[in-house]
C-alpha cells in the first residue's frame, strides 16, 4: 500500500475477529480469506512485501461485496472500504488483466458518459423485446442464466432525464439539487420522480442540474481512481450553488459524501459536507405534506451504504414511520453490489441469504 494512511488504518485492525459474523462471504464461505482481517492481512503482506504476486489474492478481493458491514461492527474503527479501494486501484497499475481491461473500458467509456450510457439502455431494452438476450445465453455469447437474472429496462418514458427547476405550491421552505445519477436514471427513473414530488409537496424547491454525471463510485470501487476523481470534480463543478445536494441512491451518496477524500481538498470536501440522503434530509427538516393513509405493515431493507457507509439508520425509520397504523419490520441486509461475477453466482446467493428473511 502507497497510500501511508490506509496503510496505517490497517495496522488499527486487532483481529479480534467481531466483524465475521458480519461478512457475508465469509458467513457463506467460511475461509479466513475471505473474511475483512483475513483480506487485511493478505492486503497488508501484499505491501510489506511478504507477498509478491497481486494474482494470488486477486479473487479473495474480488469477493468481497463491498457491503462495509464490517466497519459497523469493528470496535477499533478500521476503514476497510477506503483500504480496499486503495489496494485494488493500485492492483489496476500492475498488469490487468484482459477482464480488468474490459471492464474499465465499459465504466470509463459507457457508464461514465451518460449519452452512450442512455443509449446502451435503449439497445439493451431492444434486445430484451426481441428476447436476444436470451437468444445469446442459448448459444453461449452470455454467461449462463445472465439473460434471466438481468433486471429487465423500463420504458422509454420512465427512462426520460430529470432537468431544470421546479417549484412547490406556496412559499418554499428552501431550495435543493436532486442528483438523478447515471444508472438510477436509467432503470430507477420512478423513484427519480417521486423523490422530486416528496420534496414539492414537502415545500421545498428542486433544481435538477444538466451538467451533473456519474459519481464515479463503481469506478472507484473497481480501482479506476483517475477516472473516479474527474467525475468527481465535473460534479462539484456542476452543483457549486448549490446548498443542499439530495441522492436517493446509498452507492451514490455515500461516494460523493467521500469526495473530500477523493480529491484530498476543500472544493471535495465542501461538496461532501451539503450531500444528504432524502430520508436524511426530511428528517432534520419534517415532513409538512400528510402521507396517504397506508394501514399496512411494511417491510424495510438497510441499504448497506446507507447504514454502514454513510451511518444513517434511523432517518429511514423516522420519515417512512408517520402513522401508528404503519408499522414496520426490519429485514437482513441483502446486498445488490455487482462484486462477484455471474460465475460465482451460486456462493453470491449463499452469502446473500434467503429474500425477506427477518432479523
Amino acid at each position: 500500500m502507497k497510500d501511508v494512511a490506509a496503510y496505517t488504518s490497517s495496522l488499527d485492525c486487532v483481529h479480534c475477529g467481531l466483524c465475521l459474523k458480519s461478512c457475508p462471504t465469509y458467513t457463506a464461505l467460511g475461509t479466513e480469506t475471505d473474511s475483512p482481517r483475513g483480506r487485511i492481512y493478505l492486503m497488508r503482506a501484499l505491501a510489506e512485501g511478504q507477498i509478491e504476486s497481486p494474482e494470488s489474492i486477486r479473487i479473495h478481493l474480488d469477493q468481497c461485496l463491498g457491503c462495509r458491514a464490517c466497519e459497523t461492527a469493528c470496535p477499533s474503527g478500521v476503514e476497510y472500504g477506503h483500504i480496499l479501494e486503495t489496494v485494488r486501484g493500485e492492483m489496476v497499475t500492475r498488469r490487468p488483466t484482459l477482464a480488468a481491461r474490459l471492464r474499465r473500458a465499459a465504466l470509463a467509456l459507457i457508464v461514465a458518459r451518460q449519452p452512450r450510457l442512455r443509449l446502451a439502455f435503449r439497445l439493451t431494452r431492444l434486445a430484451q423485446l426481441l428476447r436476444l438476450d436470451r437468444a445469446a445465453a442459448a448459444l453461449g455469447l452470455l454467461p449462463s442464466g445472465m439473460a434471466f437474472l438481468s433486471p429487465r429496462v423500463p420504458p422509454a418514458a420512465a427512462r426520460r432525464p430529470l432537468t431544470g427547476s421546479f417549484e412547490p405550491e406556496g412559499t418554499a421552505r428552501g431550495r435543493v439539487a436532486l442528483f438523478t445519477g447515471c444508472v438510477m436514471e436509467q432503470m430507477f427513473g420512478d423513484v427519480n420522480r417521486a423523490t422530486l414530488q416528496l420534496l414539492l409537496a414537502n415545500g421545498f424547491a428542486v433544481d435538477i442540474r444538466a451538467a451533473q454525471g456519474c459519481c464515479g463510485a463503481l469506478l472507484q470501487h473497481d480501482g479506476h481512481t483517475a477516472d473516479a476523481r474527474r467525475l468527481a470534480r465535473d460534479n462539484v463543478a456542476a452543483f457549486s450553488s448549490a446548498d443542499v445536494i439530495i441522492s436517493n441512491s446509498a452507492g451514490c451518496g455515500a461516494a460523493m459524501k467521500d469526495y473530500g477524500r477523493w480529491l484530498g481538498d476543500d472544493g471535495g470536501a465542501d461538496f461532501a459536507s451539503r450531500c444528504r440522503d432524502i430520508c436524511e434530509f426530511l428528517a432534520e427538516h419534517g415532513l409538512t405534506a400528510p402521507p396517504a393513509p397506508f394501514p399496512h405493515r411494511v417491510a424495510y431493507d438497510d441499504p448497506c451504504h446507507l447504514v454502514h457507509a454513510q451511518r444513517v439508520a434511523a432517518a429511514p425509520r423516522v420519515t417512512c414511520v408517520t402513522d401508528k397504523a404503519c408499522g414496520t419490520s426490519r429485514v437482513s441486509c441483502s446486498d445488490r453490489s455487482p462484486g462477484w461475477s455471474s460465475c460465482r453466482t451460486a456462493n453470491r446467493r449463499r452469502a446473500a441469504g434467503p429474500r425477506g428473511s427477518t432479523t
